[in-house]
């Protein structure tokens, strides 16, 4: 067993297990995008940043690639990760804004802003595609081609596949074409349709530079003395 902290609480698990798996099994929710539990993880997104270390040495991973070592501290929540992933958010509206899962995420996470500019984009190149057809579906029919802003995913020299089985497994754990969303005002990013206006939890807690990590978060539903 690894015995490690996380957002202030000591705990164990078990060995060879990552950040995120660590985590979620504990009860902490961490968001993704591109990971899914059957497949091998891949840290494309960012979406599921953590903060380890302390002070001037903390930095931000992605828990989904990053193992669970001995004495490693983590913080789910802090204000550091919180306000990544909000920019993670935001980039992804950025490229594909009619993605429902998206919006969902931004709604979550009260996001009411996107400042970028959008490119309404059907791939967000997450990878999900590529190592389902590859993992489950064991064809490798399609992948990733070219590099920087000319990385795209497809069948090799765009010619069709002869080992696709037309199974739509690609389709089925692609955030981008998995759910459209209806709203398409060019002029407005964040559609707000899905988000919850309820008020947001009190930003503290007993532990420094963490903020509510719970969901639903249980606080608010408690009276203190």
């Amino acid at each position: 067993m690894i015995n490690l902290i996380i957002n202030g609480l000591d705990v164990h698990v078990p060995e060879g297990s990552t950040v995120l798996e660590a985590a979620r099994f504990l009860g902490f929710p961490i968001p993704t995008l591109c990971y899914l539990e059957s497949l091998s993880p891949y840290g494309a997104c960012r979406l599921c940043v953590v903060e380890i270390g302390e002070g001037a040495r903390a930095k931000l991973v992605s828990s989904c690639t990053y193992p669970a070592t001995e004495g490693l501290k983590v913080r789910t929540s802090s204000e550091r990760v919180v306000k990544a992933r909000r920019m993670v958010i935001e980039l992804l509206l950025a490229t594909c804004p009619q993605s429902k899962t998206i919006q969902d995420l931004a709604s979550a996470h009260n996001v009411r802003r996107q400042r970028f500019r959008q490119e309404h984009e059907d791939c967000i190149l997450c990878g999900l595609c590529t190592r389902m057809c590859e993992e489950q579906m064991m064809a490798k029919a399609i992948g990733f081609r070219g590099r920087g802003e000319s990385r795209s995913i497809g069948t090799p020299f765009d010619i069709e596949s002869e080992v696709c089985r037309r199974c739509g497994g690609c389709m089925y754990v692609c955030p981008a074409c998995q759910l459209r969303c209806t709203f398409t005002n060019p002029e407005k990013a964040i559609c707000g349709g899905c988000a919850n206006l309820a008020p947001p939890c009190v930003e503290k807690d007993q532990f420094k530079d963490l903020m509510c990590y719970m969901d639903p978060c249980v606080a608010c539903e408690i009276k203190k003395d």
